[in-house]
């Protein structure tokens, strides 16, 4: 790949990894008047989370086992799951009132939430470097990137389980 290519995918991907956290923060602030609270979807939400770490894993597992073809599937499932929970969740969070966390550790619970959210964010432009470069037959880069990419993607997939569960049982 050129260098003009490779910096309209570094520039969209950049744009890409602005846009989504502003738009989800400004959806956020709105709440859907009359239109019933989707009470259902934490539940289904963060069991597409663990299924996200799951695929990670035995992402890895795959690639460290030379099965290429289905290392990529299995991080394209990853990317799509990924974006179906933030859906998902804005929706929920568009037609929901916060819930307040009343548990017995809030300082636990505060940390794992603002780590998974900073890294949440943090983890959009590295998702998507490390696929593009692997689609790109860029191998050392790729693998170079994703040493970085899997750990934290692996850790906001599991902390959302995680913060799901110490959040449940206050959810009205």
């Amino acid at each position: 790949m050129n260098n003009t290519e490779q910096k309209k995918y570094n520039n969209l991907i950049i744009a890409v990894s602005i846009i989504i956290p502003v738009a989800v923060a400004l959806l956020f602030g709105i709440r859907l008047p009359n239109v019933e609270p989707l009470s259902f979807l934490p539940p289904i939400y963060a069991s597409i989370n663990g299924l996200t770490a799951l695929i990670l894993i035995v992402s890895l597992i795959a690639i460290k086992n030379k099965k290429v073809e289905l290392h990529k599937e299995l991080n394209k499932i990853a990317i799509f799951l990924s974006l179906l929970f933030l859906v998902m969740y804005v929706a929920y969070h568009m037609t929901s009132d916060p819930t307040k966390y009343e548990g017995n550790y809030p300082i636990l619970y505060y940390f794992i939430l603002v780590t998974h959210i900073i890294l949440s964010i943090g983890v959009i432009p590295l998702v998507l470097f490390t696929f593009v470069r692997g689609i790109q037959n860029d191998i050392t880069r790729h693998r170079k990137i994703a040493k970085i990419t899997f750990p934290v993607w692996l850790y906001v997939a599991i902390t959302g389980v995680v913060v799901y569960f110490m959040i449940s049982p206050f959810y009205v």
